[in-house]
């Protein structure tokens, strides 16, 4: 996955160099390079842990939100920073159990979050194929604020007909001791200005940082996957 963002990333910015220098060199009207501009940016997130399987059960939607500057570099790239308050973490959901024990019958479905909240700061390099349409790449470096695991298991009881349902709840703080502050992640994505202030953005994170603040011995990095969708909106 690592070798793959990085690949696309080269690719990209090789094809919009060379394109932009052909344009430069043989073209009759040199565009000037756009301001910078400051901006804000908001969306949902969809993320879940590495260890996971990708399915809609254990998809945790969370937000995220903050302010960001575009630098234009030349009339195809620009760098823009981003200063966000990021929802990550994950869900797992344990399928329904029968139990049944003469003429009772007992279903359990349990429910379990991980929500961690990081400052997490994209630094991602734009590289524009047309006007409106950009695809971007870069770092994101994240640091941990706090979390919180909960869970919710609802169980079902029918007797002669007649069903009853219990709901039961929990919730704990993450231990920050256990958490590893730090995190880096590696972004992908692609956006589209709908008008000259208002677009919208599509990034993929692939964390490269264990999040535990130590790993057990023989055990794979945790890491965090995150989708994100959002709207921006430049001044």
């Amino acid at each position: 996955m690592k070798k793959l963002f990085l690949g696309l990333a080269i690719v990209a910015g090789s094809l919009a160099f060379a394109q932009e220098t052909q344009t430069e060199n043989t073209g009759p009207i040199k565009k000037e390079k756009q301001p910078i501009r400051f901006g804000i940016k908001a969306g949902g997130n969809s993320t879940y842990f590495s260890e996971q399987k990708l399915s809609l059960n254990n998809q945790k939607i969370g937000f995220h939100a903050g302010v960001l500057v575009n630098i234009p570099l030349s009339q195809k790239f620009s760098l823009q920073p981003e200063v966000l308050y990021n929802q990550l973490g994950a869900k797992s959901v344990i399928s329904s159990t029968d139990v049944t024990t003469g003429a009772t019958n007992v279903k359990t479905k349990s429910e379990y979050k991980t929500t961690m909240n990081y400052i997490s700061v994209p630094l991602m390099v734009q590289m524009r194929p047309t006007e409106k349409f950009y695809v971007e790449a870069g770092p994101e470096f994240s640091y941990f604020v706090n979390g919180k695991n909960s869970g919710e298991s609802t169980i079902s009881t029918t007797t002669g007909g007649n069903t009853t349902t219990q709901t039961v709840s929990n919730s704990e703080d993450i231990n920050k001791d256990n958490i590893n502050k730090f995190n880096l992640g590696l972004g992908l994505g692609l956006g589209y200005d709908i008008t000259q202030n208002l677009g919208i953005n599509a990034r993929y994170i692939n964390s490269l940082t264990d999040m535990r603040n130590q790993k057990p011995e023989g055990t794979e990095p945790l890491n965090h996957r995150a989708f994100q969708l959002g709207l921006n909106y430049k001044f």
